[in-house]
């Protein structure tokens, strides 16, 4: 089946005439079809995949023609002092010369004062697809098909849901076997797959080190880092407690979600992953091309008030959401904090039967039509 294009396609092709510009994002959601698609636009491209033998001998050598307009270097944060090595290139190459960077590590941890890449990329987050970027196709507002596949272009665009479930039930093994032993430590995968399967039973609730710690018999610091290290894959993503003016707010246990939702057998906890990842696509993205600083996070006191996702600008709360599959009685926290800090509250249902307000600043939303109107 033909591919649906990506939306920041030409956004890419745009920001590659400026600067030289970073693709990352997780495994199979289609980075390397995107910089293969993008080097059709040139004359002369090169792909170079630092997993491949003889591409890495080109690498150090830096053997390619003068008339190369558009490197594609893929997977290259795996070479040592990598860095140093493209920012080398760049500053040296010439005018006609473009380079895309893809990756399925995380390469955006770079972005800070001093850096040896700092003022030299633009960076693009690739995520799998969501409502909002299947519109115009004929997968438009096909909400079920997508919280059933997930948004990996896979999976998605298979004929049958049985060829979908093979490809899932080797993605998560084979990426965590494959990319655990790159961080040189073969004893992590055993203790990596038991933490990943005690975080896809704990979508939408805050997540305890301590516990899975005693779960699988270690420390709180290993769990913590294990879940970096699944957050660097891009495995997973963390949201963090809103602590603006939320005064009584839990400050430490993060909530954690999956970029692969598909993982997931509890409906309402599907639905709510699925929601958490078109919201931090959204945000991401917009943030990626305009450099804004939105974030997306949860709001939870101590008396266990609680609203799934907060949207805030520069920690000023511009939106609280609450997701339910199909309730449409309006929430109790999501009325409190709506009130106590006069934001927008949105309560939004996956079975929706009208669309509604519910008080003078709280709207209820069918999800299929309130993540369709996304940016991204």
């Amino acid at each position: 089946m033909e591919k649906i294009a990506r939306k920041i396609y030409i956004k890419i092709l745009t920001d590659l005439e400026k600067k030289m510009v970073f693709v990352v994002g997780p495994r199979q959601v289609g980075k390397t079809w995107l910089s293969k698609k993008v080097m059709g636009e040139y004359k002369n491209p090169l792909y170079l995949n630092y997993d491949d033998m003889d591409h890495v001998k080109i690498l150090k050598t830096k053997a390619w023609k003068p008339e190369v307009d558009l490197i594609v270097f893929d997977e290259i944060h795996k070479m040592p002092k990598w860095k140093n090595y493209i920012k080398g290139i760049y500053d040296t190459k010439p005018d006609t010369l473009h380079m895309l960077i893809t990756g399925s590590a995380r390469m955006d941890t770079f972005r800070k004062a001093g850096d040896s890449l700092t003022g030299r990329f633009f960076i693009h987050h690739l995520m799998p697809f969501s409502l909002s970027e299947l519109k115009g196709t004929y997968l438009e507002n096909d909400i079920h098909t997508l919280i059933k596949r997930s948004g990996f272009p896979e999976p998605l665009f298979l004929e049958r849901d049985e060829d979908a479930n093979r490809w899932r039930s080797t993605y998560a093994d084979t990426l965590i076997r494959q990319d655990v032993l790159e961080f040189n430590d073969i004893q992590k995968v055993v203790a990596m797959r038991q933490v990943y399967n005690i975080l896809k039973n704990k979508i939408g609730s805050p997540v305890s080190y301590a516990n899975i710690a005693r779960d699988i018999d270690t420390s709180p610091k290993t769990v913590k880092k294990y879940i970096e290290i699944l957050e660097s894959l891009y495995v997973i993503f963390i949201l963090k407690p809103h602590t603006g003016k939320i005064n009584r707010s839990i400050l430490k246990e993060p909530k954690i979600y999956f970029f692969d939702y598909g993982v997931i057998d509890d409906e309402g906890a599907r639905f709510e992953n699925f929601v958490a990842l078109s919201l931090y696509k959204n945000i991401t993205t917009t943030n990626d091309l305009t450099g804004s600083s939105v974030s997306l996070s949860f709001l939870k006191t101590r008396d266990q008030k609680e609203v799934d996702f907060a949207i805030s600008d520069k920690n000023e709360l511009k939106e609280i959401i609450e997701v339910k599959v199909s309730d449409n009685k309006l929430s109790g926290p999501l009325k409190y904090f709506s009130e106590k800090y006069n934001v927008k509250g949105t309560q939004l249902v996956k079975y929706a039967r009208v669309e509604q307000m519910l008080g003078s600043n709280i709207q209820l939303r069918s999800a299929d039509k309130y993540l369709s109107e996304l940016d991204w």
